[in-house]
């Protein structure tokens, strides 16, 4: 079993990931957790309420955990869980931490997937997960998604060219 690390600006976009992690993991079971990270706030009452920081997942909409919803659906035997959780800090000694403590296999970008913070103290993943140690893994999901759009037709271009004459 896998724990991959996706990080995320939890924009619909970003959960096509899932499609191409499954094709790139065949035989695996996987376990994908949605990171977003924050900068600790210099602020000693944001500090005492760190442990109270329900509101950080108001940023997740509805519709975001209904696709993540169908999507673990979709492939009931290869995904075992999909979570979302915050990594609070600016260090990669801190996360290197985060990585161990969820026992992170790797950690997984769709190609050409621009990052958004959502809000003042998100912090650009690609700063932390590029000198952390672990695997990073780049996917194209619309190679996968083209390539499942061949294998599902079955039809012989010769067919699709006299077809199209």
């Amino acid at each position: 079993m896998k724990t991959i690390l996706v990080p995320t600006d939890f924009k619909l976009e970003s959960i096509k990931i899932i499609d191409a992690l499954v094709q790139h993991q065949k035989n695996e079971i996987l376990n994908i957790i949605f990171v977003h990270a924050f900068k600790l706030s210099d602020s000693i009452t944001d500090m005492l309420m760190l442990s109270r920081r329900s509101r950080d997942y108001e940023n997740v909409s509805d519709e975001f955990y209904q696709q993540l919803n169908l999507v673990k659906t979709k492939y009931p035997t290869q995904i075992n869980t999909i979570g979302i959780e915050y990594f609070y800090g600016s260090t990669v000694a801190a996360f290197k931490n985060f990585i161990e403590a969820f026992d992170v296999t790797c950690i997984a970008y769709l190609e050409g997937y621009n990052f958004m913070p959502i809000n003042k103290y998100s912090i650009d993943p690609n700063i932390l997960t590029a000198r952390a140690g672990c695997e990073v893994i780049l996917l194209n999901a619309l190679t996968v998604h083209a390539n499942e759009n061949l294998i599902d037709t079955k039809i012989p271009e010769t067919q699709l060219h006299e077809a199209n004459s």
